[in-house]
């Protein structure tokens, strides 16, 4: 495909204070998704995964999008053979899941098909009270292919998923936080600072715990209930073999801020 190529240019990440920032920064502010744009933005979340002075990301768009959707001029000359021969989703939306610091969406404007599934295969979404949701690909003929009629489900319920899916209709930020798509929504002028004060947070807690609760949290999806308790309990007791584990005890006994170690 003569445009995949990886788009390394659209995507910028700085680090404050253990928190990762990457920006997707398209030449169009709607940041049409291509299968080159989602390369660079897997990468660069990976490589900010490896990097031991991150504790969180945080993944934002422009003020006008997060991402509104696939690049469709890339998709519409693709047969059912070539999208298939070079694993146009497979290869890089299934790596989201393998991330293992905590990932944020932070969503202003929209987030609609595969801005949308990118937003839901984060750990949680904050918005703007301007964002706007949605899986519309009914309306240029397709289904979402990158998580959403999966994701979305187990999310907000069969459903209003169903209803979103077979409409497509875009569902507000407060109307996605009510029905559980989205953690918080702030005031548009808020929304940064109060994004950044959440991700500091996330960061001020031991590496290693967030990492286990995390992969637990995430078993809850993929697990039936009883296989998930156990392994819950497996996971629980593996933290007391960690060094953290004794001094968030210790710090709690000796009524003082704890010191992580993060391991």
């Amino acid at each position: 495909m003569s445009d995949y190529k990886k788009r390394t240019e659209w995507v910028e990440s700085n680090i404050v204070e253990s928190v990762a920032w990457v920006e997707l920064k398209h030449e169009n502010p709607l940041n049409p998704l291509s299968a080159g744009f989602v390369e660079a933005i897997y990468e660069t979340c990976k490589k900010l995964d490896e990097n031991p002075n991150v504790k969180c990301i945080v993944l934002k768009g422009s003020e006008k999008a997060f991402a509104a959707g696939a690049d469709l001029k890339e998709m519409l000359p693709l047969s059912f053979a070539k999208i298939s021969e070079i694993r146009y989703i497979e290869k890089n939306w299934s790596y989201f899941s393998n991330i293992q610091k905590p990932i944020i969406a932070a969503v202003n404007g929209f987030a609609l098909g595969g801005g949308c599934e990118l937003a839901m295969a984060c750990d949680f979404i904050i918005a703007s009270e301007d964002a706007k949701f949605g899986q519309p690909e009914i309306n240029v003929g397709a289904i979402p292919g990158a998580g959403g009629s999966q994701r979305m489900p187990r999310f907000i319920g069969k459903s209003k998923a169903m209803y979103a899916i077979l409409t497509g209709d875009m569902i507000d930020a407060f109307e996605a936080e009510k029905c559980g798509l989205v953690a918080k929504v702030f005031k548009k002028e808020e929304f940064i600072d109060n994004v950044s004060k959440i991700a500091s947070k996330i960061a001020s807690k031991s590496s290693a715990l967030a990492r286990l609760a995390k992969e637990t949290v995430n078993l809850s999806y993929e697990t039936p209930l009883q296989e998930g308790l156990r392994a819950e309990r497996a996971i629980f007791m593996s933290t007391f073999s960690l060094e953290d584990h004794v001094e968030g005890m210790t710090a709690f006994a000796e009524k003082r801020k704890p010191v992580w170690k993060n391991k």
